[in-house]
């Protein structure tokens, strides 16, 4: 009989513990948000909270419309392990920083963050315009990729696929670029072309891409 005893939980290190590169343990006491249906396991006394009238997870679900970003929130005491997909998982401690996530690779963050929902409008993004979270304060989010991603220093400008894009430093100008157009070959064999931004930043401002284009 194979032994599984080599896949043991990882031993809680904070609030938020990286199990493995797919998986992440989230200890609760205060309470935080994740997407719906990203919950694998969870131990203790612990709720989700799945509906209501007003809020956060209103406010993101008017505005998130067909951006695929649905909440819950996790009450109460015990741990919580998140995945989705086997996409790769990553923590980001914001530490008083803030931070622009691509709607689409939002998987879990701390209730105590502050969040704002922004849309950067074209009419060349179907649906009109691409939806990302911009979060700040003393707190963590946790980040999904396909792939290992990239970190782009930003000093000067930078273009990325819409597709590609995971994250950026807020504060910086972003655009759809009306001059670069990805061009590639989709399943039927006809030839798609892809929306490119352009990231204008300064010294110390980055752009996150990953190796995945949907």
């Amino acid at each position: 009989m194979v032994s599984l005893q080599k896949y043991k939980e990882a031993p809680t290190t904070g609030r938020w513990t990286q199990q493995n590169s797919k998986l992440v343990k989230l200890t609760l006491g205060p309470d935080a948000h994740a997407r719906r249906g990203s919950m694998v396991a969870y131990q203790g006394n612990v709720q989700f909270e799945y509906k209501g009238s007003g809020g956060l997870k209103a406010m993101f679900e008017g505005a998130m419309t067909g951006q695929g970003l649905k909440l819950m929130t996790c009450k109460g005491q015990g741990e919580v392990f998140l995945a989705e997909d086997a996409s790769d998982l990553h923590i980001v401690d914001l530490q008083g920083h803030s931070l622009c996530i691509n709607a689409n690779n939002v998987l879990a963050f701390d209730a105590t963050l502050q969040t704002q929902i922004q849309r950067i409008e074209s009419p060349g993004i179907p649906g009109g315009g691409m939806f990302h979270l911009l979060v700040s304060g003393q707190g963590t989010v946790v980040v999904k990729t396909h792939g290992t991603p990239l970190t782009l220093m930003c000093q000067g400008p930078t273009f990325a696929d819409l597709n590609a894009v995971v994250a950026w430093t807020a504060g910086m100008r972003v655009s759809v670029s009306t001059q670069v157009r990805v061009s590639r070959q989709i399943y039927s064999g006809q030839s798609g072309e892809a929306m490119a931004l352009q990231f204008m930043g300064m010294q110390g401002q980055f752009v996150v891409v990953q190796p995945y284009e949907v």
